[in-house]
This record gives C-alpha cells, structure tokens and sequence, in this order.
C-alpha cells in the first residue's frame, strides 16, 4: 500500500519525484487504497499547508483540433524558461478496451525528457461528460502543493467542460480559427467560463484576426470585457506566447484565489457526497441550499474528504 501522508509531507516539501507515485495512488479505484489517499489529501490540504497550496493551476480547454497540445508544448518551454515548475494534467478518452488514457498527450507534448521539473501525466476521463478524469481534483489538488504551475488539459468535448471551472484558478479556452467556434460558443455555456480566451494559429492571418474579432464581440454582448482575448502562433517563429504568459499571470494575480478555492471545495464535496448518498442523503441536509448554507459555515481549512465526511455525519444526525 502506498504511504498517502509521507508523499503528501513529500510534496509539501516540494520533492517533485514523488509526482508519478502521487498520481497512481489518487487514480487508484481500489478500496484498500481509499484511507491513503485521504492521508495524502489531509497532508496537502489548507490546514497542513498553512493557507492555500502555492501553484497557479491552469484549465486549459477547447474543441479537438484546436491545437492545444502544441500551445501546452510551448507554454511549458515559456514557463520553465521564466523558472518555473510544471505539472500537466492531460486528460483524454478512455479506451473501452482497457479503460486507460486512449490518445496519451503526454507523447503529444513536446519537453525535455532529462527535465526533472516537468511532470506530463495523461487520465483516463471515463464515462465523465464535464471534461475531466474522476481522480483530476485530487490530483491536481495534491501537485499544487509542490509545483509551480499545474495544468489541466480537458478532453474537448464542449460545452459540457466547464466543470472544468471549478478546479482551476484560471481557465483558458482555445478557438481554433475559421472553425465556426467563435460563434458556436456564443451559444453556448463554455463561453461563460473563460478568464482568458486564446485564438490558435495567428500565423494564419487575416481569418484569425476575424477570430479575435468575433471573440471580443461575444465578451461584450456578455458583459465581460475584462476577458483578455490572446492570438498566439505556437509554430517557429512563435507568436503570442509571451503575452499569453503574461495574461495567465495577470489573471491570477487579481484574482482572489482563496475564495475561488474554498468555493470549488465546498461544491466538490457536495457533488462527492450526493454521489455516495443520493437524494435521500441530500434531502436529510434539508436540499441542496441548505447544504450548501450550511458548508459556506465550515472551516474554510478543511479538504474535500473532510468537508464530505462532515455532510455525512450531520445527515445521519439530522
């Protein structure tokens, strides 16, 4: 059995070696396996750390094609150059054969393989329709206490990803030019998610330039004209990637992460706890915004694991 709290302390320690065994206990299904990673968990929650783990975590999401493996491939170059550590978090389809990650981006991203500050980890999303793996929470949860930058790259299915809201500090959206996307997401609900939106393939010209166009038009028929629209070319000579960087930064710094940390845990355990309890658990609490009153009154240090254990023991109470 894998000792959960000594790689949380690991990680708290900012050994990034312990990344790979970190990601194949949280993956874990096996019930053995359960108690280590609520170790793991508790060892790199808010309470052990101190206040909220230190990486900016980046959602990175689109439709296929778009080209986000080849952004993340200069991202990560952009981001080790300015000093900083990466993990990637790159969850694709499932194969139905063996249920393991089908396209395996982790080939797909180009790094340097004797670079011992890049972690590149594909996930299996399963039968999950938000975009993202069933461990992806956990996971990237525990990386942020030791890396710098932790990305999660969904599987691009849609509209259905902005679960993809709740797990990361900033979340980016890629438009591939001339796709139709700017547009589709007009209509959409993954227009509603993006702190930045980021038009792939300037290098094209004027059809990205519409792209961009069309994008800001979109932000402000929604009001959010704070939505920094960025045109990047990840091919030699790379375009955009600088000021992309910069955005993310920009992002995060006025963001007040605490709270959108504590707000993503709390609906976490909830989603975890009518998962395991269904709606008779649910409706013990009183319904959803009674629960979700009454989580807005717990110890805001507290991880998912615990936060869910406490909605459980107050419904068997009630």
């Amino acid at each position: 059995m894998n000792d959960g709290a000594q790689l949380g302390t690991r990680l708290r320690a900012g050994d990034l070696t312990a990344a790979p065994a970190v990601l194949n206990l949280v993956e874990s299904r096996a019930p053995r396996d359960q108690a280590a990673i609520a170790a793991l968990l508790a060892e790199v929650s808010p309470a052990a750390l101190g206040g909220e783990a230190p990486a900016h975590v980046v959602g990175v999401t689109g439709p296929p094609g778009a080209g986000k493996s080849t952004l993340l491939s200069a991202l990560v170059h952009g981001w080790r150059a300015r000093g900083r550590s990466v993990a990637v978090l790159a969850v694709d389809p499932s194969s139905k054969r063996s249920g393991g990650a089908l396209l395996g981006d982790r080939a797909r991203i180009e790094v340097d393989p004797a670079d011992r500050e890049v972690f590149i980890r594909s996930m299996a999303a399963g039968e999950r329709l938000g975009g993202l793996a069933p461990a992806t929470r956990a996971a990237a949860h525990a990386l942020a206490a030791a890396f710098d930058v932790v990305v999660v790259e969904t599987v691009g299915v849609g509209q259905s990803e902005t679960e993809i809201a709740e797990v990361a500090d900033t979340v980016a959206v890629v438009v591939q030019p001339g796709s139709g996307d700017a547009l589709q997401f007009i209509k959409s609900g993954i227009m509603e998610i993006p702190d930045v939106l980021i038009v792939t393939k300037a290098d094209l010209g004027q059809v990205a330039v519409r792209a961009r166009r069309d994008l800001h038009a979109a932000l402000r028929s929604l009001g959010a004209r704070d939505t920094a629209v960025v045109a990047v070319s990840s091919l030699p000579p790379q375009q955009g990637i600088e000021q992309l960087l910069d955005a993310l930064d920009a992002h995060r710094a006025a963001s007040d992460i605490a709270t959108r940390r504590l707000r993503a845990r709390r609906l976490h355990a909830l989603a975890d706890f009518v998962e395991e309890h269904g709606g008779r658990g649910l409706r013990a609490l009183g319904g959803r915004r009674a629960a979700e009153r009454w989580l807005a009154t717990t110890d805001p240090a507290l991880d998912v694991a615990a936060l869910e254990r406490a909605l459980a023991e107050r419904a068997s109470a009630a």
